[in-house]
């Protein structure tokens, strides 16, 4: 018999994998607003820093790799580059688990906000330094802003819709280890 913690991660996984390609399908779709030059958030990054800060094992750094590596692929983006962003923001934040869950939320907000412009930053200074096209540093801060107002929602929907919910500092893994 499968142990029903071990049941519910796997099955966090998998709606987790789910979300994240629902919203590369939807990010395929040519329903975009022609007039507005104005760049959507980045849902992908959200519903996955979001999720990280509740709940890691949920969202481990390979299936966080795979993901941002079919996106970068899917979405003609330079493969490899939103990947390594996207595993290297998801790392800060885990690593900063233990202190994140303490906070309050607009701590939080800030705290992911804050990542999200470093990873703007990060990505200009690759793009720059491999002499590749690069979007206007305004747009991507933009983006970037974008997805941070975006991120109480995303934490919402993940909280009331998927039962994603912080972790009790008691609570424990199959393994017996602290979340």
């Amino acid at each position: 018999m499968v142990d029903p913690i071990t049941t519910r991660t796997w099955g966090y996984r998998l709606l987790y994998t789910a979300v994240i390609l629902v919203i590369a399908f939807i990010q395929l779709l040519p329903i975009g607003i022609a007039a507005s030059n104005l760049p959507g958030p980045d849902l992908a990054l959200a519903v996955t820093f979001a999720w990280v800060l509740r709940r890691p094992s949920y969202v481990p750094v390979l299936l966080v790799a795979a993901l941002f590596m079919f996106l970068d692929l899917l979405l003609q983006q330079p493969p490899g580059l939103g990947t390594a962003l996207a595993v290297l923001g998801t790392e800060v934040l885990r690593s900063r688990k233990g202190v994140s869950r303490d906070l309050p939320f607009p701590v939080e907000w800030v705290f992911v906000t804050g990542v999200m412009v470093a990873l703007v930053g990060l990505n200009q200074i690759v793009l720059t330094v491999a002499m590749t096209d690069r979007p206007p540093l305004g747009l991507a801060l933009l983006r970037a802003l974008f997805t941070a107002g975006v991120y109480p929602f995303v934490v919402a929907l993940s909280h009331y819709g998927f039962r994603v919910a912080a972790a009790d500092p008691n609570e424990a893994d199959a393994l017996g280890s602290r979340l």
